[in-house]
């Protein structure tokens, strides 16, 4: 049988409708960015990642619209102002790029290990590597450049060890042990996400145009600078470095160049991602002062989520994934 003659299963559906809504929001960012860049090294790498979005783009759209689904709205040009004032400086969408590179390459891994048809598979495992090559530019650009925040380093010690007590899960009370590397690989990723959420979040809230949203936005960038404060207290406990924050790099303008509808989506796109890393960094933690920190930070993720939901059915912002059919509302139908 044709490849194309078998149906979308429904996380083959669901990938392909999430990865059109994010990747045409991102691309609208990124075209903003591509519009203010003058560094000829920044500005050929945003080049290329408009393409490469808009070639994934068309292809999921035939993916979707090929087994009868509606496309869904996402974003389009209508979501950017141009001829606005500059809002952020080349360096900040540098890093932007990279993060949100991390984003997608995690997205598209777990497209691709969730789809069955030859053809999807063959597509995410383009995307996968796509989002390699692009991770590769940006890590080598920021390094060149010499703004890419490596992690803090290790003295190797001279034989493999085993935990010999409990106290290895020590947080709160005796003397607790110094973080371990897995520790501090989700400390540090997710500082560096929450840092960029910051300044996001101060951005935006420059430049909404409902006092509501700048509200939401103002206090979305107050809770990310709390996980700040709490994730960099662990690693100078221990000595260890913090990346540098980005608020330096956002300019004064008031100017919007994006609707009101793409902030929101790409801040709700934020925190909704970040309860996996932070799930994952709580699932990655063994000592008992970071799982309880890790859960104040979801549960304060899950708050401006909340908020977020309540804004966007608000304004009929938010667009329904693909849904099961309700068996028991057709039963009743006359």
């Amino acid at each position: 049988m044709n490849e194309t003659q078998i149906k979308l299963t429904s996380p083959e559906i669901g990938a392909l409708w999430g990865q059109y809504v994010n990747g045409t929001m991102v691309n609208c960012v990124n075209k903003y960015m591509l519009s203010t860049i003058e560094d000829v090294s920044i500005r050929a790498i945003f080049e290329d990642a408009v393409k490469i979005t808009e070639n994934q783009m068309q292809q999921v759209s035939t993916f979707i619209c090929n087994d009868g689904f509606p496309l869904p709205i996402g974003f389009t040009d209508a979501d950017i102002n141009p001829n606005t004032k500059r809002l952020f400086s080349d360096l900040f969408c540098l890093d932007y790029l990279y993060l949100m590179t991390i984003h997608g390459l995690n997205g598209h891994l777990f497209s691709f290990t969730t789809s069955v048809r030859k053809d999807l598979r063959e597509f995410f495992d383009s995307c996968l590597t796509d989002g390699k090559n692009m991770f590769n530019r940006t890590v080598d650009l920021l390094l060149e450049k010499g703004h890419f925040q490596r992690d803090p380093y290790f003295f190797p010690r001279s034989s493999p060890e085993f935990i010999n007590s409990k106290e290895y899960l020590d947080g709160y009370w005796g003397d607790k042990r110094p973080l371990s590397a897995l520790e501090i690989a989700n400390i540090s990723l997710n500082l560096k996400k929450s840092i960029m959420a910051k300044a996001l979040g101060i951005a935006f809230s420059q430049i909404a145009g409902s006092q509501e949203i700048r509200k939401f936005l103002t206090d979305a960038a107050t809770t990310a600078d709390s996980h700040i404060q709490i994730l960099s207290k662990k690693l100078k406990d221990d000595n260890l470095p913090v990346p540098m924050s980005w608020e330096t790099e956002i300019t004064d303008s008031t100017d919007s160049p994006f609707s009101d509808k793409l902030i929101m989506q790409h801040t709700g796109f934020l925190y909704l991602t970040s309860q996996t890393y932070h799930g994952l960094g709580l699932a990655g933690s063994m000592r008992s002062d970071l799982i309880l920190d890790y859960e104040r930070i979801i549960i304060k993720d899950l708050s401006v989520t909340k908020n977020w939901f309540d804004l966007m059915i608000k304004n009929k912002w938010l667009e329904q994934p693909p849904i099961a059919p309700n068996r028991k509302e057709l039963a009743v139908k006359q």
